[in-house]
């Protein structure tokens, strides 16, 4: 039974039955809830909570404000429910506390390290449906970076780990999206990407291979354009060499599908269409040449035919 809803990206909210609770909003209570939270089913050492949680203060003082802070959190975990077993949940010792995340405990960030340690050793074109749909699910609850506001180094360290596996989701499923001919809301996720990191050049890359997919050739170079003018103005840099050769490809018209796109759906090469045809094309002139060459050479064979009686008649006369 969940007896404690916990969102920790964005604003920190503490809420059971999906009402918000009093009794949380202490700011060191909610540090202490947090930094629980994050290394969750681990014993952690008052010594290194004290540590973490007021690293200004001298050691005897610090672990003072643990035990009250302590306490706080205690009380405040009692008041939610007769049926909340808080020793479960929050389990106290002298040399160490832990958190137990299987005692009626549901955190936004748990379900979103769940769905990513499901699909992380897998390649976005690898994935089924099942899992792209938990993946789209895991991404609804990133509604924010993790602690909105707060710039502690625990805090900062923890919201960039977060923030990269949400990146790399969005890559995947932009893979995904590409093998499975699901082009524009690849492009969505690829859009989503940019919005936080302008300068990710594998993004831009991508985009500018769906746009072409989609049979946009025009927006798949602007794309080009703006990656462009993003690393000039960012980092005073120029695309790489496989950027500038993939908008070369997209420029002439002849980028062909990585192979482990369409697996699903095999198609015949974007380029390879237009070489057959011009091929067939080629074949259809020849054979046309050829077959006038023919009818000129029966012709006169016929001709040929018809005066060789009348020559054979003169010769033996």
């Amino acid at each position: 039974m969940t007896v404690l809803q916990v969102y920790l990206f964005g604003k920190l909210r503490v809420e059971s039955d999906n009402c918000e609770l009093e009794g949380f909003d202490a700011r060191k209570l909610q540090e202490l809830l947090s930094y629980l939270l994050l290394n969750r089913d681990r014993p952690l050492q008052r010594e290194v909570l004290a540590t973490v949680l007021w690293p200004d203060l001298p050691g005897a003082q610090a672990k003072k404000n643990l035990r009250q802070t302590l306490w706080q959190l205690q009380s405040a975990l009692t008041a939610l429910s007769p049926e909340c077993d808080t020793t479960a949940l929050l389990v106290v010792e002298p040399e160490w506390v832990l958190l137990n995340s299987k005692a009626g405990l549901w955190l936004d960030v748990g379900v979103f390290e769940e769905v990513y340690a499901f699909v992380q050793g897998m390649k976005g074109h690898e994935l089924d449906l099942p899992r792209a749909r938990f993946m789209e699910e895991a991404l609804r609850l990133y509604q924010s970076d993790l602690l909105e506001g707060w710039y502690w180094d625990w805090c900062l360290n923890e919201r960039e780990r977060l923030h990269n596996i949400y990146l790399s989701m969005m890559d995947k499923l932009m893979d995904y999206c590409e093998a499975h001919s699901i082009y524009e809301k690849g492009i969505s996720y690829g859009l989503r990407i940019l919005c936080h990191d302008r300068t990710r050049e594998r993004t831009h890359q991508r985009l500018m291979k769906l746009h072409y997919l989609t049979g946009d050739r025009g927006a798949a170079m602007r794309q080009y354009e703006r990656c462009a003018q993003v690393l000039e103005e960012e980092l005073g840099i120029k695309p790489s060499r496989r950027t500038y050769q993939l908008y070369q490809q997209i420029r002439a018209d002849l980028l062909v599908p990585s192979p482990e796109t369409n697996d699903t759906h095999p198609q015949v090469g974007i380029v390879q269409l237009p070489e057959v045809i011009n091929h067939l094309k080629q074949l259809q002139t020849i054979l046309s040449g050829i077959d006038d060459q023919l009818k000129l050479g029966i012709e006169k064979m016929e001709q040929n035919l018809k005066q060789l009686p009348a020559r054979g008649q003169s010769e033996i006369a």
